[in-house]
């Protein structure tokens, strides 16, 4: 079984204008509201690789209720649990004449130690050895910088996999627990290391030194240049099929989705690689954060290219 955690989920709403200017009324062309957050964007792309997911997610208010409900049309196992306040919604700006994608993401409620640990128990009373459990988005207000650190530590001793994406603080003490699989941008990455990763060669360098340092997977997303995975026995460089773009934003997110799905059905680093790029590719041709079919996915398999550093 897979499960996704999102401590801080949105409704994302993705407006469409053209000619975004600062400071002038704007026009919105096109609106779509998706159900969103790091780990439930994962789950829909598991869905529609035909995988089965379960979503833990914190959830409050109105808006929380709607993301509830559109989880559950999709046929998406949601595992709710109630949160202080109002479930934010985050605004998504896509700009065709610019070619620019703006996200404007609102805090989200605070959470409770008490609601945490309650969710944590319940998460980790429900693993099986084998699981794999996706720890991946912003915490949310109240949380411990460390909560991730004690979720990889609890859900790794219960018997899971356990795939961190995550950035900052949040990423540096979580690492220290020693997660199955990280999955950093470049960015990231780079801010963790306190250095500028200028090329694929460098970024290969710190993704070695973090299996070296008991990470069993690490694979860092470079945007349309691909990626870079590493394991004890093998550095790849996997680079993405050129696309048109609809918008990226969860593009990071299908690939721990397809990553998850390769880990569960036991594909080898360079299958899941492929697959994890094709996937990328497709869903950045879409709209929103909506995930893309499979049949898409499978066209552009052949398209990725896998190159041994």
């Amino acid at each position: 079984m897979i499960y996704t955690v999102t401590l801080n989920p949105a409704l994302d709403k993705t407006a469409t204008v053209e000619g975004l200017t600062v400071d002038e009324v704007n026009r919105i062309t096109e609106v779509r509201e998706d159900p969103g957050g790091k780990g439930i964007n994962v789950s829909k792309v598991i869905a529609k690789l035909g995988g089965t997911s379960r979503a833990l997610a914190l959830l409050g208010g109105s808006v929380g209720e709607k993301i509830r409900a559109m989880l559950s049309e999709e046929g998406i196992d949601v595992w709710a649990f109630e949160a202080e306040g109002e479930t934010r919604t985050n605004l998504k700006v896509v700009d065709p004449k610019l070619g620019t994608n703006t996200d404007i993401n609102e805090p989200g409620p605070t959470a409770s130690i008490a609601t945490l640990d309650t969710m944590l128990a319940a998460l980790t009373s429900a693993i099986s050895c084998g699981d794999i459990v996706v720890l991946s988005g912003s915490l949310p207000k109240g949380a411990p910088v460390a909560t991730y650190a004690a979720w990889v530590r609890a859900c790794g001793s219960a018997g899971a996999k356990v795939f961190l994406d995550a950035d900052g603080a949040a990423l540096s003490h979580g690492l220290g627990a020693r997660p199955y699989l990280v999955k950093p941008n470049d960015a990231e990455l780079s801010r963790l290391c306190g250095r500028e990763l200028a090329d694929a060669a460098q970024i290969a360098e710190e993704a070695i030194r973090l299996v070296n340092g008991g990470i069993g997977r690490v694979v860092v997303s470079m945007g349309g240049a691909g990626a870079i995975l590493a394991d004890e026995s093998h550095v790849l460089l996997a680079r993405s099929p050129k696309v048109s773009v609809g918008s990226t934003v969860g593009a990071g997110d299908s690939v721990v989705a397809a990553l998850a799905y390769a880990e569960e059905r036991g594909m080898s680093l360079e299958d899941a690689a492929r697959l994890a790029m094709a996937t990328g590719a497709a869903n950045v041709m879409q709209s929103g954060t909506q995930a893309a079919e499979r049949a898409l996915v499978d066209e552009l398999l052949d398209r990725v290219t896998i190159e041994p550093l």
